[in-house]
C-alpha cells in the first residue's frame, strides 16, 4: 500500500524510509491560484496542490491570517468580524492585534506599520482601528512603551478555528502543520520597525529582549494546543540571515536571540514535537547552536550557503526543504530549470531526509513553463536521488 503524503514527510523527520521524496510548492500570493490553474491548462476544479505534488498544509491561527490572507478578501472580512484584523482601503494596509500592519496588493510580504515605530501619520490611521491597550503606547517614550506592551491573548475564541478543523488531516492526506512564521524575532521588529529594532538591538538590547520574550511567551502558550490537538511537527518562522552573511553578529546572536528560541524550542521538545524552522540566507552562524537548541529541519534552504556543504555537515541533524534556486527560475528556459531541479534533487536528497522545494516561494516573474519543468522533474527524480 502507498504512503500517504503526511506519513512520507513524518518520515523524513523520523529517519524512516519512504517510497519516494516528498515535495512542496508554494506560490508568493496565494489569489493567484485560478490564474496559475488557467495557464497550466488544468481544471478549474481542479486542486493545485494535488498537480504541484504538494504534500505539506500548513495551517493558522487566525491572527496570522493578515500575513498570508492580505490579499484574499472574503479572509480577512471574515477575521475583522471575529476582532482579529481591520483593513484600511485607503493605507493599502492590514492591521492586527499585535499593532502592526501588513501591506495589501503586493506579490511578496511586507510590513509598513508598528506600533512602536513612531509614525505619527500611519497611527492616525491605525488608532481607528487598534485596541484601546495599543493606541495608548503611541505617546509614551520606548522603553514605557515595551515594558507596558502586551500581546494578544492567544485563547480568544476564534483563535484556533482553522487548528481544529485541519488536526485530522485535510484532502489529499497532506501532512497539516501549523504555521510559526513571522515568529519571535521578526514580529519584534515589525512592531518596533525594523531601522528602531536594529539601532536598540545594539544600543539599548534590553528593550529588544524584552519584547521578544513577551512574544516567545505568545508562541509558548500555542506550543500546548499543538500538541494537545495531535501535531506532531512544530513550525517556527523568522529570517535570520541575507545571501552572504547573517543580520547578527554570533554573540549579539547567542546573547540576544538564542536565549528565545532556546526557551520555545523546548517547550515543543516536551511534547515530543519536531521542530522545523523557516530562516532565509546564509545560516552557517547560527545553525549549530538552534540544532543544539533542538532544530529538526530546515527551511527554506538557499543555494547561498552551499548545499554540499550545508547536506555534509548537517544531513545527519536535519530534514531540508528547498534548494531549487527560485532566484534563477525567471531567467531559465524549461530545459534549464530541469536541469538545475535535477541537480538540487541529486545532492540534498542523497540518502533522504529532504523535501523537494524551491529556495523560495514562487514569484510571479517565473514563467509558467518554468514552473511546469520544476513539477515535472520532481516526479521524475524523486525515488532516483534517494
Amino acid at each position: 500500500m502507498a504512503m500517504t503524503k503526511a506519513e512520507r514527510v513524518l518520515n523524513q523527520f523520523l529517519r524512516k524510509p519512504v517510497d519516494y521524496l516528498p515535495s512542496q510548492i508554494t506560490f508568493a500570493d496565494r489569489s493567484r491560484d485560478d490564474d496559475i490553474k488557467s495557464l497550466l491548462g488544468l481544471d478549474p476544479e481542479s486542486s493545485l496542490d494535488d498537480y504541484l505534488e504538494n504534500h505539506i498544509h500548513f495551517t493558522f491561527v487566525t491572527d496570522d491570517w493578515p500575513i498570508f490572507f492580505r490579499n484574499i478578501d472574503p479572509v480577512i472580512e471574515d477575521g475583522r468580524k471575529k476582532g482579529f484584523m481591520w483593513k484600511d482601503a485607503p493605507a493599502r494596509t492590514v492591521f492586527d492585534r499585535f499593532g502592526m500592519g501588513t501591506m495589501i496588493g503586493e506579490d511578496g510580504f511586507f510590513t509598513n506599520y508598528g506600533v512602536l515605530a513612531g509614525d505619527k501619520e500611519m497611527n492616525k490611521v491605525a488608532a481607528k482601528y487598534l485596541p484601546e491597550h495599543l493606541v495608548k503606547l503611541m505617546d509614551k517614550p520606548i522603553e514605557d512603551a515595551v515594558e507596558a506592551y502586551e500581546t494578544p491573548d492567544p485563547f480568544t475564541p476564534g483563535n484556533f478555528e482553522w487548528y481544529e478543523r485541519d488536526k485530522d488531516g485535510v484532502a489529499g492526506d497532506l501532512c497539516v502543520i501549523p504555521s510559526g512564521y513571522f515568529g519571535i524575532y521578526e514580529r519584534a521588529y515589525a512592531i518596533l520597525g525594523f531601522q528602531q529594532f536594529m539601532t536598540e538591538i545594539a544600543g539599548n538590547p534590553k528593550i529588544v529582549y524584552t519584547l521578544m520574550e513577551k512574544l516567545t511567551d505568545y508562541r509558548i502558550k500555542l506550543a500546548k494546543v499543538k500538541a494537545d490537538l495531535g501535531y506532531r511537527i512544530a513550525h517556527h518562522g523568522d529570517d535570520l540571515a541575507m545571501q552572504n552573511c547573517g543580520f547578527f553578529s554570533p554573540k549579539m546572536f547567542n546573547d540576544i536571540l538564542l536565549p528565545h528560541f532556546k526557551r520555545l524550542f523546548a517547550e515543543y521538545k516536551k511534547y515530543d514535537m519536531f521542530v522545523f524552522m523557516h530562516s532565509c540566507g546564509q545560516m552557517a552562524d547560527y545553525l549549530p547552536q538552534l540544532i543544539d537548541a533542538g532544530l529538526d529541519g530546515w527551511e527554506p534552504v538557499q543555494p547561498c550557503n552551499d548545499l554540499r556543504k550545508m547536506k555534509r555537515e548537517y544531513g545527519g541533524d536535519l530534514v531540508f526543504m528547498g534548494g531549487i534556486d527560485e532566484q534563477r527560475l525567471p531567467s531559465l528556459t524549461p530545459d534549464e530549470a530541469r536541469e538545475l531541479t535535477r541537480e538540487t534533487i541529486q545532492i540534498l536528497g542523497k540518502g533522504g531526509g529532504y523535501i523537494i522545494a524551491p529556495s523560495q516561494e514562487i514569484m510571479s516573474d517565473v514563467p509558467i513553463e518554468n514552473i511546469a519543468a520544476v513539477v515535472e522533474t520532481a516526479v521524475e527524480w524523486r525515488e532516483k536521488a534517494m
